[in-house]
């Protein structure tokens, strides 16, 4: 039992802790240095919130003259030749008019507040929600292949709409409460007896306890639904993405059941929240109602004795309702406050994740000088106890054609990803015009490279929009050269809408030959130094493969290709051909040289000529 509360305390601990840190995040854009404007807006907003406060707990008084004035008690019981003019400025008519003008002054100055907030809070979330957005782009590629989209989208969903909903009700709600509460408590004190402050500040303090400690148990509740939310939602985005899948293996009926499961989790979790909701709002309506019976007894029995007036008791009471309203205001805003704590924690853990591929200080901007790209003694592994790569050393001169091949796990993919510096190598160096890729920022070495990848993932969007990818404020002429370059610019004027086609999720409308020509066509435009050819062809038919080959032998030209294929024949006329195996060169040549040597690569190219005549 001992242990279960020490597991809960210091999970309450760390969720205290990961709160503070969340507000400390978030205060700095409250008042940033720089634009001055922001201040200047928040200062008007507290002006207007102290001023709707002061005029808020002014009002009961006003209530109570008018009262005293209809009951004779109060200055409106006076006649004679001023009697009139008092009745008009001091009397029931002029303190009903004052009351009135006084809650619509409180209501305007409310508004005024949150007019002159609005702004502030939507540069705040627009910021945050750009720094996570810049942040997720900055973490490396182990990070993203470990991780669901659809439920890092959630987690940011989440955290972004907290943000506002944070900055707002923790200037405008807690702190104007603790002031209200604060200036009603010495209005009681200077105008009545200790009893009926007592009897608020318990009331005040029992419903805090009981809210706080209630909340508490519910944020728990709370994280459960979310995790069950995210999994949901993972689960559906998951066979969305593998919609051709699912129908390929008819099992549309047993993705149905796995979300249904997902969601009836989701469903549990979601009505343990609303049952402690519906004991968390008894209980406080319980505590208030006991603390507004007990003052309003006080001042029922001294308005009997004839101590205290008709205005007073409904002063009394007007105050207590004040009271009330805020609590109950308070209870809502601690849940939710709790509850945007928690999503921007999770958005705030991610944006502290560290990110394991960065760009030192003294980083400069790589110069591509050629484009020899040199590999010395190259060791790496995804794993500590897998190593993948065991000491590969290679050179390749500018403007020369290199192609690495090999059997599947050999480290070839591994190559383009450290050369892009998708990972950091752990053994030895990579360069590229003798400048380390560790030493030179990403942004530089990112631009120095262009990629093929074996299957091209297009944007939900145009064909012009995803060929101008390459090369961002591309005119129409470049990209309509690139497209010819690629040969795919007389399919693209033969579609009904051209160049303004929109090619569906991940380019799912277009094949797999007009996906890969797009791909090419946006890296020409990009027109970089250095081109890596990541089994650009290999998920191809040997038509289509033919046709790409001619439109990247002159994506080629001029350049330092790397190539990466499982198919030889596709790399038969490379200056180099390299043979890995088991994370080591077995070999090295040109395709002739390598076929006179009887080894490695022969046996390979034997075995893929075998497999061909097989399926002919």
């Amino acid at each position: 039992m001992r242990r279960g509360r020490a597991k809960t305390d210091t999970r309450l601990n760390k969720d205290q802790a990961s709160g503070l840190r969340t507000i400390r995040r978030v205060a700095p854009y409250l008042w940033p240095d720089e634009p001055a404007w922001v201040k200047r807006r928040v200062v008007l907003a507290m002006v207007a919130l102290v001023a709707a406060k002061v005029i808020a707990v002014l009002t009961p008084m006003i209530y109570k003259l008018a009262v005293d004035a209809l009951s004779g008690d109060g200055a409106g019981s006076g006649s004679g030749a001023g009697a009139g003019m008092s009745q008009l400025m001091l009397g029931a008519v002029g303190l009903t008019v004052a009351y009135g003008m006084a809650r619509l002054m409180t209501n305007g100055f409310q508004q005024l507040r949150d007019a002159f907030f609005a702004a502030v809070g939507q540069r705040a979330l627009r910021a945050l929600a750009l720094e996570t957005f810049r942040h997720i782009h900055r973490l490396s590629l182990r990070y993203h292949i470990t991780r669901r989209t659809g439920g890092l989208s959630r987690i940011i969903e989440r955290g972004v709409k907290g943000v506002e909903f944070l900055l707002r009700f923790l200037l405008f709600s807690i702190a104007p409460l603790v002031l209200e509460l604060m200036m009603i408590g010495v209005i009681f004190f200077m105008l009545f007896d200790a009893r009926y402050l007592g009897a608020v500040v318990l009331t005040i303090a029992l419903y805090v306890w009981f809210t706080f400690k209630v909340t508490e148990w519910r944020v728990k509740l709370r994280r459960e639904m979310n995790d069950q939310d995210t999994d949901a939602n993972q689960k559906a985005i998951d066979s969305l993405l593998n919609f051709e899948t699912v129908k390929y293996f008819g099992a549309e009926e047993r993705e149905a059941r796995r979300y249904d499961s997902a969601m009836a989790a989701y469903a549990r979790a979601a009505l343990k929240t609303a049952y402690s909701l519906a004991f968390l709002n008894f209980g406080q309506s319980f505590l208030i109602t006991g603390g507004l019976v007990a003052v309003m007894v006080f001042a029922a029995i001294e308005v009997q004795n004839g101590t205290l007036t008709v205005g007073d008791f409904v002063m009394v009471n007007a105050y207590m309702i004040q009271i009330t309203m805020p609590l109950n205001f308070l209870g809502t805003v601690y849940r939710e406050i709790r509850q945007a704590l928690v999503d921007m924690g999770e958005m705030f853990d991610l944006l502290e994740q560290p990110t394991d591929v960065a760009d030192k200080p003294d980083a400069k901007p790589l110069a591509v000088d050629g484009g020899v790209v040199r590999l010395d003694d190259l060791r790496f592994g995804y794993e500590a106890e897998r190593p993948i790569l065991k000491g590969v050393s290679l050179e390749v001169d500018a403007g020369q054609s290199v192609a690495i091949v090999g059997p599947s796990g050999s480290g070839k993919s591994t190559i383009g990803r450290l050369l892009f510096r998708f990972y950091d190598v752990q053994g030895g160096a990579l360069t590229i015009d003798g400048q380390d890729v560790r030493d030179v920022t990403q942004k530089s070495l990112h631009d120095a490279i262009g990629v093929v990848p074996q299957d091209t993932v297009l944007f939900n969007d145009t064909i012009r929009y995803n060929i101008a990818y390459g090369r961002d404020g591309a005119s129409e002429e470049e990209i309509v050269a690139a497209a010819k370059d690629a040969q795919i610019h007389d399919f693209i004027t033969s579609l009904p809408q051209g160049y303004d086609t929109a090619v569906g999720e991940r380019g799912l409308k277009l094949s797999g030959g007009e996906k890969q020509r797009v791909g090419i066509a946006r890296t020409l435009l990009k027109n970089p130094p250095i081109l890596l050819l990541d089994e650009a062809t290999s998920a191809l038919d040997t038509e289509t493969e033919q046709e790409i080959q001619g439109a990247l032998k002159r994506a080629a030209e001029g350049r330092t290709v790397i190539t990466i294929a499982h198919r030889l024949s596709t790399v038969a006329d490379a200056d180099r051909i390299v043979v890995l195996e088991n994370g080591e060169i077995a070999e090295e040549g040109t395709h002739a040289d390598l076929l006179a040597r009887q080894g490695r690569y022969w046996s390979l190219w034997q075995r893929q000529a075998s497999d061909r005549e097989e399926a002919a």
